[in-house]
């Protein structure tokens, strides 16, 4: 199958996307835990590092997910590959 440009434009853009997303999970994940074990006082009884990774890290993880659903839907829609709905 021949990819046309309006093909090449959509996995660029999905590509791109997909990139910035999986960098802002590599920083949540890894050096937001790295660097939050300096934060040494207590918040309900628990580590204050303890909150930011197990908790902070599941909302990005979260709004990451619901992010890139919207951006690809609206992507979607905009190259006209877009799931029809009942």
């Amino acid at each position: 199958m021949q990819l046309t440009d309006r093909h090449r434009q959509y996995w660029s853009k999905n590509l791109r996307i997909t990139a910035v997303l999986l960098a802002i999970w590599f920083f949540v994940t890894f050096v937001m835990g790295y660097f939050a074990r300096d934060l040494n006082f207590t918040f309900f009884g628990w580590p204050f590092s303890f909150w930011v990774s197990a908790q902070g890290a599941l909302i990005v993880y979260c709004l990451i997910i619901w992010f890139y659903a919207n951006y690809m839907n609206k992507l979607d829609q905009e190259h006209g590959v877009a799931e029809e709905e009942d």
